[in-house]
């Protein structure tokens, strides 16, 4: 039972976040997880000027993923960051190019979820969620949010992402906010949900 987790990440936020999807998935008896990234975008420049060039070398050994990458799977977590409460370009481009996918219906009944982060609390946290999710019944996937039986989401104790649609982070508008343990808790929560799920699917 394969288990996907494809990102897009600028500064190390979203990445950290696979990991821990990753480590939860991991969890579950006879999962195979892989961690893919989208292809960047934005040139060298402005990835320099940014400070993004250097934070990205932390995650640079991750393969690159191509829409082929998808068919085998049985379960795909999108780590998708928000730009204006919506999908980032990146992960737009790379699911713009899956329409031969579609066509054949490759991803239908595959297992779809997907995890987030934002600079501000309130800065598309859910919504960036909704929109991609969108996209991931269009292609025919089951989607798999985060029940309220994972109760980190509810926590009214610190600052801190997550709601039932999918793990989160906040960032801070400098980026200088990492995940925190709580967020980390509940992405590994969301891995190892998706990966039970996707092995009972399996077996029918």
């Amino acid at each position: 039972m394969k288990v996907k987790i494809v990102f897009y990440s600028m500064y190390g936020h979203i990445y950290r976040m696979a990991e821990a999807e990753a480590e939860g998935a991991r969890e579950v008896a006879g999962a195979e997880v892989e961690l893919l990234q989208v292809a960047e975008l934005m040139p060298d420049e402005v990835l320099e000027k940014s400070g993004a060039k250097q934070a990205r070398q932390a995650f640079g050994h991750v393969p690159i993923a191509k829409p082929e990458d998808l068919v085998d799977a049985d379960a795909i977590i999108f780590g998708i960051p928000a730009r204006f409460g919506n999908m980032c370009a990146q992960m737009r481009n790379f699911l713009d190019q899956t329409g031969e996918l579609w066509a054949q219906g490759s991803l239908i009944g595959k297992v779809g979820s997907v995890f987030t982060s934002t600079a501000t609390q309130h800065g598309g946290q859910e919504t960036t969620i909704i929109c991609s999710i969108i996209t991931l019944m269009h292609q025919g996937m089951v989607i798999v949010g985060m029940p309220y039986s994972e109760k980190r989401q509810m926590t009214l104790e610190e600052i801190a992402g997550g709601s039932p649609y999918g793990a989160s982070t906040i960032t801070g508008g400098d980026g200088s906010r990492m995940p925190s343990d709580n967020e980390l808790a509940m992405a590994r929560f969301q891995g190892r949900h998706v990966a039970t799920i996707a092995k009972k699917l399996a077996a029918k």
